[in-house]
Formats: structure tokens, sequence, C-alpha cells
């Protein structure tokens, strides 16, 4: 096992480079002065004192230069300073990263208590009214972009609940004079987390209930399983423990694919809801020029995704003892 992870761990190595020199080519690329957003929109700076701040950024050296110079700072845990905010990278995307990961954890953790027990049950009355009503709605979950449903929440919510909070994580003025109590800063965050932790249950409900029920509905009819029930075994014995043993492999690989989001974010949603996350700062890098806080946010969540995809990986050999790694 140790073998095999350092055997994928290597051949991730290209895979991130790669994945660097996209990047860092891509935002480049991108229209804009990191000097303007270094003194800010207006700024009086005289050309020498641009000239001075371009050679401190290292913006007179080739591109190939500039790559080399932040990939060894990368690699090196310097992820560099944010023109825009005046502070080093680390310090910056740390906050939102945990913003993020509360906010994509808690609407998870909500819609696999939903979906993996109503999955079941859709393909145990495959065809009936149960399977079907949640057959749509699963679809509609699908179907409907999450900003839309997020504008329609917005616009319902804001005009129909008195009260509710529709967009940030805190109440801007308890958070101004502070809070009373952890208590109050709890039930303030928990508040304000309602409408974003809505859409992404709902999205994410929908994903989750179809993949357990079609999972379910092939093993269900395989050999094996008609034999448990032929030997008297308990319909609750035969689904839950050798049915759903085999058919929940298919949800590691998702909730592999699905870790990423947990740290990355989702821009838009974040950016629809004001949520301070990971996936807000990077709209806001990219509209402020900001590149080092930028690339740092892209490269991050290009990590998780390949980190992703390898615990998935790994997980198989635990989930399902038929699949092995080979060292």
């Amino acid at each position: 096992m140790i073998k095999y992870i350092l055997k994928r761990l290597l051949v991730l190595l290209p895979v991130l480079l790669v994945i660097s020199i996209v990047i860092f080519g891509t935002i480049k690329a991108m229209p804009g002065d990191e000097v303007t957003a270094y003194f800010g929109a207006g700024s009086r700076a005289t050309e020498e004192q641009r000239e001075q701040v371009r050679e401190r950024l290292g913006l007179d050296k080739s591109l190939p230069e500039q790559y080399v110079r932040w990939l060894g700072r990368v690699v090196t845990g310097d992820l560099g300073n944010s023109v825009s905010l005046k502070k080093p990278v680390a310090d910056v995307i740390g906050p939102y990263v945990w913003n993020t990961f509360y906010l994509n954890a808690l609407s998870l953790i909500i819609a696999l208590l939903f979906a993996i027990p109503i999955g079941i049950r859709q393909a145990v009355k495959k065809g009936s009214f149960f399977d079907n009503f949640w057959s749509v709605f699963s679809l509609l979950g699908i179907s409907v972009p999450t900003f839309f449903f997020a504008m329609l929440l917005i616009f319902f919510v804001g005009n129909n609940v008195p009260g509710m909070p529709i967009n940030g994580m805190y109440d801007p003025m308890l958070k101004s004079f502070g809070y009373s109590s952890v208590f109050q800063m709890i039930g303030d965050v928990a508040v304000h987390s309602i409408l974003p932790v809505t859409v992404l249950a709902f999205s994410n409900f929908a994903t989750f209930s179809r993949y357990v029920r079609n999972s379910m509905v092939e093993v269900i009819n395989m050999d094996y399983i008609r034999t448990a029930r032929s030997k008297g075994l308990k319909e609750k014995v035969v689904i839950y423990r050798h049915a759903f043993k085999n058919a929940r492999i298919p949800l590691v690989t998702l909730l592999g694919l699905y870790i990423p989001s947990l740290f990355s974010g989702a821009v838009i949603l974040e950016t629809v809801f004001v949520w301070p996350g990971i996936g807000k700062i990077l709209i806001d890098s990219i509209n402020n020029r900001d590149t080092s806080l930028a690339m740092a946010c892209l490269i991050f969540s290009a990590l998780l995704m390949v980190l992703g995809n390898l615990l998935a990986d790994i997980a198989y050999s635990f989930v399902d003892p038929r699949i092995k790694v080979e060292d």
C-alpha cells in the first residue's frame, strides 16, 4: 500500500507541474496591471515609483523566469504577498478556506443524511410513486443551476421572511460591536448559513440520491441477493448489510471527487450569497488583478483535486476487499 501511494504521488508531480503552468499562463494572459492593483485605482504614483514596485514584484523579468521564481516559492511554502490587501497570501486565504469548509461540509453531511436512505428506499420500491417523486425531485436538483435556485431563494425569503439574512456570514453590526457570547456568534453564523447550505444541500442531495438509487437497483438484481433472501434473511439485513455494502463503492468515488470542493468552494454560490469563502476571494482577486492571490487559490484547488482522486482510489481497498491495489 505504501509503495502504491508513493508511486501515485510521483505520477501526480508532473500533473501538478502542467496544471501550474496552465494556471500561471492563464492568469498572466488576463488584462490588467499588477502595479496598478498595488497602488490602487486613481493613484498618482510616479513612473519611478511604479518601476520600483515592478522590480520588487519581479515583473521586469521574462515570463519563464517569473514562473520559475513563483514555482520555487510555492514549493517552499511561500505563496507571495497580496498586492491589493498588502498581506501575505497564506494569511489572507486561511480564514476563507475554513469558512468554505464549514459551508460545504455542513451541506454535504445534510445531503448524505437524506440521500442515502431515500436512494435505498427508491431502489427497493422501484417504479412506485415514492421512487418517481424523488426521481423528479433529484432531476430538478441536477438540472436547475445553483445560482438560479439561490437567486430564487433570496427573492422569496427576502420578500416573505422578515429578519432572515439573505447574504454574508455575520451581522455587520453585531460583529463590529462584538458578540456578547460565543453562543451569540454561533447563532449568528448559523442563521446566515441557512440559505447557502439549503442550496448546496439540495444540489448534493440530488446527485448522491441518484447514485445510491442506481447502484442499489443494479446490486439488488444480482444472484447473491436472491440467495440471501432465499435463506430467509430479514429484508433489512439483505438490503443494508449485503446490498448497500457493495452499492456504496460508486458513492466512495463521488465522495473522493467532492473532497476538493470542501475547501476550494463554490465560486458562483459564494459570490451570490456574499459568503467570505475561497471562491469569493478568488473572484475578487481576479477582478483586482491580484495574481499572487488568484494563483494561490487555483493551485490550492488543483492540489486538492488530485489528492481527492488518490484518496478515492485508496478508499476502494477498504470499502471492498475484492479491490486490491498493487505494490
